[in-house]
């Protein structure tokens, strides 16, 4: 299937393809008439980049880990090292969320009491 089907197939932006093809991650792809043709690994391999960019990993970052992916089982160690560090910074944000929540809650119970008197 070439870009405009996978897109729309599969809802991934033609942005987040055209950058996959960029890459040159894709093995699988064949180049024909001009036209990228994605099977079914592409589209495992893109599903996976997806999801990195969901879970906040930069381009860069997508692009690293995807290298790494396809080198196979020997990079799991280091693969894992960059999804438990995105993990710890998530761990940070919502901490931090939670603190920003806190403060809110007390102004909003501030005002609340204020107006009871």
């Amino acid at each position: 299937m070439i870009i405009h089907e996978a897109s729309e197939k599969y809802n991934i932006p033609i942005k987040i393809l055209q950058e996959y093809e960029s890459w040159g991650l894709c093995g699988e792809v064949k180049k024909v008439m001009g036209s990228w043709h994605y099977d079914e690994s592409d589209i495992e391999r893109l599903s996976t980049i997806m999801t990195l960019h969901d879970i906040g990993f930069t381009n860069d970052e997508v692009e690293k880990y995807m290298r790494l992916l396809l080198k196979g089982k020997s990079t799991e160690k280091e693969r894992l090292k960059m999804l438990s560090e995105k993990r710890l910074g998530t761990l940070d944000e919502i901490h931090f969320k939670e603190r920003q929540l806190d403060r809110l809650d007390y102004l909003r119970f501030e005002i609340q009491k204020g107006n009871k008197e």
